[in-house]
């Protein structure tokens, strides 16, 4: 494309283009973080699971803003910004862990599991000499506190002064996609994190582009784990916030691939451990893959028997941070628990399908750096965001950018 933008215009085009100088902004990145993740908008924060008794804690992201995601003594559970009120140092060090309170390590002040700050060292001085004054209020620069909502075990939070409820933001189809997959109560396995040297979005628009996944990903199509010819479709909702992206386990014979003889459809490759495809079909729907996104940075995951949910943290406007976390439930024996364990190795930093999605963004960042001016072309599919039974569409793509244009007021 030869169109030209000039920063911060959208081009008249709509949604089927996008310029790329939404990727390398250094003032776009900041004003994403304010209207955006500490916007009217809901943040994935963390599973309930790793929340698994009173006074527990895990600490989460709000865009690039660090929180601590706790449950207290009364089990309530609450999030607040991770920075004392006194001179804005984080107050947890630590992922995860048991606490009662929160002391700073630099000079002491204490708050308590809701984000109250309850103590501060010294304040009256010592011996009648120093400290603060009676007047002093520092608790009115305690850290700020999230609404938090909670949908079928994911805890969700929110800094915007006027968000609508978490299932209004999500709409009824994608409310079903999650309760569909969060079908028990949560066994965690593990988890794990990778750095991507690309912009938070490219990441995002990635997971909502059910086009390039059986392109890019030799290992989906080779061993047809996943396939355009396989029956499936999208789900977009209303404001585009959210969408799935499903295909039935069943492949169909004669397939496109072959016949196109395309890199990612070679002949003669075989599974020294072949067990690692071996799967059940435990929602009994034949449903094999679900991808399931919510702007601005959740992914929830159903690839076979691999469940996981994951989230975008930005670390600047080149850099960001995908964390994993890979989970069953606590009904699941013992065949089902060693097939997810075994299917974990399809999945992350080092997994058969998912590390090309790392590289693919990190290109793309550093191929449109030098283009601030040109525009990307998302025409597949058409040019709208509704749902569709084709995966050969950036509908979901599209819909990312409606949301994304909403937020940012472009």
């Amino acid at each position: 494309m030869t169109a030209h933008t000039s920063p911060h215009q959208w081009p008249a085009e709509g949604l089927s283009r996008v310029p790329y100088w939404i990727y390398s902004d250094p003032d776009l990145y900041a004003l994403e973080q304010e209207r955006i993740f500490r916007g009217n908008t809901w943040n994935f924060l963390c599973l309930e699971a790793e929340l698994p008794q009173p006074n527990t804690f895990r600490t989460s992201n709000l865009g690039d803003m660090s929180v601590v995601v706790t449950r207290d003594a009364n089990g309530a559970i609450h999030a607040f910004e991770n920075r004392c009120a006194h001179r804005g140092a984080l107050l947890c060090l630590v992922p995860r862990g048991e606490r009662k309170e929160f002391a700073c390590v630099y000079h002491n002040w204490t708050y308590d599991l809701a984000g109250n700050l309850t103590g501060v060292a010294f304040r009256r001085g010592i011996g009648g000499k120093g400290g603060m004054s009676p007047e002093a209020k520092p608790e009115r620069h305690a850290p700020r506190k999230l609404r938090v909502e909670v949908l079928a075990g994911l805890v969700f939070g929110t800094l915007g002064t006027d968000p609508p409820s978490l299932e209004t933001y999500l709409g009824p189809e994608i409310v079903s996609g999650i309760r569909r997959v969060m079908r028990a109560p949560v066994r965690l396995l593990g988890g794990y994190s990778q750095s991507l040297p690309s912009n938070w979005k490219l990441y995002m628009e990635n997971t909502k582009d059910s086009y390039h996944a059986s392109l890019l990903h030799m290992f989906f199509t080779t061993f047809r784990l996943n396939r355009l010819s396989q029956k499936g479709g999208l789900v977009v909702n209303h404001n585009g916030a959210g969408h799935i992206s499903y295909s039935m386990a069943a492949d169909v014979a004669g397939s496109e691939y072959e016949q196109a003889k395309m890199r990612s459809a070679q002949d003669g490759y075989s599974l020294d451990a072949p067990e690692l495809l071996q799967s059940v079909d435990e929602f009994g729907d034949g449903i094999g893959l679900q991808i399931l996104a919510i702007f601005p940075g959740f992914v929830l995951q159903q690839i076979r028997n691999s469940l996981a949910v994951r989230r975008i943290v930005p670390q600047g406007l080149e850099r960001s941070e995908l964390v994993w976390t890979c989970f069953g439930f606590t009904g699941d024996d013992d065949r089902l628990n060693e097939l997810r364990l075994r299917q974990a190795n399809l999945i992350g930093p080092a997994g058969f399908i998912s590390m090309e999605d790392g590289a693919a963004t990190g290109f793309v960042q550093r191929g449109s750096r030098g283009a601030p001016r040109e525009l990307s072309v998302l025409e597949m599919g058409g040019q709208g965001t509704s749902s569709e039974e084709s995966r050969v569409s950036e509908a979901a793509v599209r819909g990312f950018w409606k949301a994304y244009r909403e937020q940012m007021r472009m």
